[in-house]
């Protein structure tokens, strides 16, 4: 109703400046780095889409696609970050001990340009969960911004690989770590923490682009005060209402300990300078230990990129008991919506459900599996309440079994993408189950604090445990799906070209047609891809492709870190799904880049 009363009330000459800016926010996105073909950051741009203007490489001449160039990262383990490129100059970043490379475009073979080691702590190992991971470093202002696994964000020289600053922000002494990748926006550079399966109080902070400084810190649990909560925060839903439900939505300090890290992704709309950011699951795992909603965890927040401060918050799982994070990608839309235009943001989220929201008030426009579930029904769109199933309730002592989805979710951290020609977003996901017991979880610093056993398994079907799907947003349906034998743990990207890439845990890095989903191409790397494709124009002013080959993170657990395969509950669980994974794939480290001929 609020939203009704909201146009009803809009004068005339309003409305027509809001129209006016549907199409001016889509320009300035795409404007900030966009026709020039460079790839400036994960998700390329400030809306998420991971959509490229090129189109060199189409769905006509794909089939002809050939390695360009490679280049060894030195490192394997899960090769998860993006490749970014501005100008004539490509920049990567290893898993731990994070050495962050840059290649030389301009000459055959894109040779090292120079490298920046930094010292990372070994220890951090040792509290990183499921992966040492990296998802990637950022450009701004000359410079490139990354995290690394003990804590740090750091600033090169983005010609010289000279280092600018390094802050420590996180304490690897109580599990925290630092896995996400940056955004940079208007001299600030966001970032969040790890670390909520050691019970790590989660939190983002901006810094000062040209020195480190913390400009301000908003956490994701405590008194409003902490959590940058004051008199223009507006939820849309009465069940965010309220003062300080960051501590009396627990019980006495369990807020301490209580996760919602912010170690996914970020969008950001310049046009209401507003950043939207996801907040991990509560901790612990095991839900008896924590009655009530557990604000603010396994949410997302609408924030004042300036200040910090909170506009609204929605609650994707209150009460989170399946470690169903809300860290996913954000795809920020201006388009009509049942007629009307309207200011979307649309997230496929770990509980199962492709959610269509408007992102000035945080209303759920729609929300709808995308997915098997059934740890729940649906959502209320009236409350916005999550509607679970008592049936696939976890408890203290009791095995329940089928639960879906599993705790990575329905899709896990693995951004997928918007093409605007086909109005589809390709969402790369998983088809796992689990089973799932509540134990004791005991509080020490520094040490796992989880509470639940968990074997998961693959979903319903043939047994394939990944699937890749075009879904309509406006019909709210999957115009065609591609199943995989293993989670589709690799982002993905759209291209002008008519096409769309990702990888699958056995190597294979493929192009399909982005309208019907027919495979046009695939190239077997040397490991299983677990990766972000980019795609950018060469300073020889070519298309190409890149994607990083390395098999890991928390899905390829089992082949990185040596797990036994017989104890399905090892890698919180992952193992249970994936123990056929060693014979499929060998762990790697390998950047491939392939062009036409």
């Amino acid at each position: 109703m609020r939203h009704k009363l909201f146009w009803l009330l809009v004068p005339i000459s309003a409305l027509f400046l809001f129209l006016n800016s549907l199409g001016a926010f889509a320009q300035q996105n795409a404007s900030v780095h966009g026709e020039s073909g460079e790839w400036p950051m994960p998700a390329r741009d400030f809306a998420s889409t991971r959509f490229s203007p090129l189109n060199e490489i189409n769905s006509d001449n794909v089939d002809k696609l050939k390695v360009a160039f490679t280049f060894s990262l030195g490192v394997n383990r899960g090769q998860e970050s993006s490749p970014i490129v501005i100008e004539d100059t490509l920049y990567v970043v290893t898993p731990y001990p994070n050495i962050l490379y840059a290649l030389d475009l301009k000459k055959p073979g894109a040779p090292l340009k120079w490298k920046y080691e930094p010292k990372t702590e070994a220890a951090a190992q040792g509290v990183a969960c499921c992966d040492t991971v990296n998802r990637g470093p950022v450009y701004g202002d000359g410079r490139i911004y990354y995290n690394t696994l003990d804590g740090h964000t750091i600033a090169v020289d983005a010609q010289t690989g000279r280092e600018l600053w390094n802050v420590r922000l996180g304490d690897i002494n109580i599990g925290e770590t630092m896995t996400m990748a940056p955004l940079f926006v208007n001299g600030r550079v966001l970032v969040g923490n790890s670390g909520g399966e050691f019970g790590v109080r989660g939190w983002i902070q901006a810094l000062e682009a040209g020195s480190g400084k913390v400009l301000w810190k908003a956490w994701s649990t405590g008194p409003d005060k902490d959590v940058l909560i004051g008199p223009d925060f507006h939820p849309y839903y009465d069940m965010d209402k309220g003062k300080d439900l960051g501590v009396t939505s627990w019980p006495p300090d369990a807020w301490k300990q209580g996760g919602g890290n912010v170690w996914g992704w970020i969008s950001y709309d310049p046009e209401l300078n507003l950043i939207f950011h996801g907040t991990g699951n509560p901790g612990p795992w095991n839900a008896d230990a924590r009655p009530g909603d557990n604000k603010w965890t396994a949410g997302i927040f609408a924030r004042d990129a300036n200040t910090g401060e909170a506009r609204w918050f929605y609650q994707w799982s209150p009460h989170d008991v399946y470690d169903h994070d809300g860290i996913n990608e954000q795809i920020l839309l201006d388009r009509d919506w049942h007629g009307k235009p309207r200011k979307l943001l649309i997230r496929p989220e770990r509980n199962g459900y492709l959610y269509v929201m408007d992102r000035l008030t945080g209303e759920v426009l729609s929300a709808t599996p995308f997915a098997p579930v059934n740890s729940s029904t649906g959502v209320d769109l009236k409350t916005g309440r999550l509607q679970m199933n008592p049936d696939k309730q976890p408890e203290t002592g009791k095995v329940v079994r089928d639960i879906c989805p599993a705790a990575p979710g329905a899709k896990d951290w693995n951004p997928s993408a918007y093409s605007p020609q086909t109005g589809y977003l390709y969402i790369p996901h998983n088809n796992v189950c689990m089973d799932l017991e509540g134990v004791e979880a005991n509080y020490i610093a520094g040490t796992p604090f989880v509470g639940a056993n968990v074997a998961m398994k693959a979903g319903p079907g043939d047994g394939h445990r990944g699937e890749y799907s075009a879904w309509d947003i406006d019909s709210g349906k999957a115009t065609w799906t591609i199943n995989e034998r293993f989670p589709v743990w690799s982002g993905t990207v759209a291209t002008a070209g008519n096409l769309v890439f990702y990888g699958n845990m056995e190597g294979w890095f493929k192009a399909l047609d982005a309208r019907t989903g027919k495979l046009l191409w695939q190239f077997k790397t040397g490991s299983g891809v677990i990766g972000q494709p980019t795609t950018y124009r060469g300073p020889d002013g070519h298309q190409y492709v890149a994607i990083l080959s390395g098999v890991g993170g928390w899905s390829g657990a089992i082949a990185v870190l040596g797990l036994d395969g017989r104890d399905r509950t090892a890698g919180l669980g992952f193992v249970g799904a994936m123990q056929d994974l060693p014979s499929a794939t060998t762990t790697g480290g390998m950047l491939y880049v392939f062009r036409l001929p």
